[in-house]
This record gives C-alpha cells, structure tokens and sequence, in this order.
C-alpha cells in the first residue's frame, strides 16, 4: 500500500467514522433549545419533550422506554428539559413536576402524561403525535 492510498483509506475511515457518531448523536435525546424546538415544530415534525431530573426514581424507569420509543423512531425529535434548571422552560410549558411528558405535533400539543411508567400507555401517548 502506499502512501496515498494509505491516506485515502485513513480518511474514509475518519468520515465513516464521523457519520456513524452523527447517526447516533441524531437519535439521541437533546437538551431543550428553543430554535431548535421552533424549527422542528415549523417542519411540521412529531416533538417529544421530556422533563426529567437525575434524582427522580420515576425519571429512571421512564428513561430506557423512551430511548426505545426513540430508537425505534427516527422522525421522532425528542429534548431532555432538567427539572431542577430549566425553571424558564418548565414555565414555558406550564409544567410543575419531573417526569412529564408532553407530545407535538408541529405547532400543536396533542398529549401530556407526568409519572406514568407504563410502556404501552407511554408509546400511544407518543404515537399520537404520529
């Protein structure tokens, strides 16, 4: 092998690399950003806000359903909102306790659920917004 073609396989490599972190990045929850929030809602797409605390028991239990509602769909565009932090959000969403869930459709609020752990009645709260 020589050196450029050592090179040209080092860089695909890299740029594999890159769009498999993407992919994974892209599927994960993020931290609520409200432009972020305001595009996704413009495209019309189906929004998943999670309200969650790191202290919260309740949080726990819904924390690996939501990441396999999540995996499972990839047009679903979830954020991660920190109970004890993001006091102007929680405001903006008129929530009260951690473990809330709220559903978008686009621009429209099509479902709210706080505490529940049960996964079929989480995953048609999430389905609604399908």
């Amino acid at each position: 092998m020589t050196l450029s073609q050592f090179r040209a396989a080092f860089v695909a490599l890299a740029c594999l690399s890159l769009a498999a972190v993407a992919t994974v990045a892209a599927q994960a929850a993020s931290r609520f950003d409200a432009k972020a929030f305001e595009t996704a809602q413009t495209a019309g797409r189906t929004i998943l806000i999670d309200v969650t605390a790191p202290w919260c028991p309740t949080c726990r239990q819904q924390h690996p359903i939501l990441r396999s509602i999540e995996t499972e769909n990839p047009k679903l565009v979830v954020f991660e909102v920190d109970f004890d932090t993001a006091k102007d959000v929680l405001k903006r969403f008129r929530v009260t306790q951690q473990s809330t869930l709220i559903v978008f459709k686009g621009k429209s609020e099509v479902g709210r659920s706080t505490g529940d752990t049960d996964p079929t009645r989480i995953r048609r709260l999430v389905a609604s917004g399908f």
